[in-house]
């Protein structure tokens, strides 16, 4: 096995962010940065520090606040790039009006994407791989990013243990969501454990087997 999978959950929603990284070469990708303060912040850098890791992509798996909140302050500490797919640029320009529509009172400045992800990406962690999976439906852009190697799957909100992302929000399509999880998704092998945006790890079998939105 070459990538480790670090998670931290974050008060904004309870989001989880999850660091990616190569145990080789110490590189390292922060997936879904959903630090909201200073202490969250630091809480992040003193991780990538103690562990002696450096931070070469900022990846989301879409651009609703909770999981972007954290871009920018990767991205000018660290000098990392942005990735994101160009469908969630709309949300990525729109920060401050998801803030207000959740009730977040801090300002929050028009989100930058360094560098569009597509299906089929490869991102290189090191010697580690994470291959980019169009999962729209949650959001246009949504996306999952798969380690066969290691056997994992970040989903962001598509897929949750006994559930699936809302599609109330804008760019969301209920029937889109439940294609992607059904064709994209549910293609990866029984074993893969799935990452998700909130609560628990999961995996594609058992949620084949017991999710009741996919029967």
């Amino acid at each position: 096995m070459s990538m480790k999978v670090a998670i931290f959950q974050f008060q904004l929603f309870g989001i989880n962010t999850y660091v990616v990284y190569d145990q080789t070469t110490h590189k390292c990708a922060v997936i879904d940065p959903g630090m909201l303060g200073e202490e969250e912040e630091e809480a992040m850098s003193e991780f990538l520090k103690r562990n002696n890791l450096t931070l070469t992509n900022v990846i989301n798996t879409h651009l609703h606040i909770d999981h972007a909140v954290g871009n920018r302050y990767l991205r000018d500490k660290f000098k990392a790039p942005v990735l994101a797919h160009r469908d969630d640029e709309p949300l990525g320009s729109r920060m401050q009006q998801q803030a207000i529509m959740f009730g977040i009172n801090n300002n929050f400045d028009e989100l930058i994407i360094d560098k569009y992800l597509e299906d089929g990406d490869i991102i290189k962690i090191g010697n580690g791989e994470l291959e980019v999976i169009a999962v729209p439906g949650h959001s246009l852009g949504s996306i999952a990013l798969y380690d066969k190697a290691d056997n994992f799957v970040i989903v962001g909100d598509a897929l949750f243990q006994g559930s699936i992302g809302r599609t109330d929000l804008p760019g969301g399509n209920y029937n889109q969501l439940i294609n992607s999880i059904k064709s994209r998704l549910f293609s990866l092998p029984d074993n893969t454990v799935v990452y998700p945006g909130h609560g628990n790890p999961t995996t594609i079998g058992a949620e084949k087997r017991s999710n009741p939105f996919l029967k």
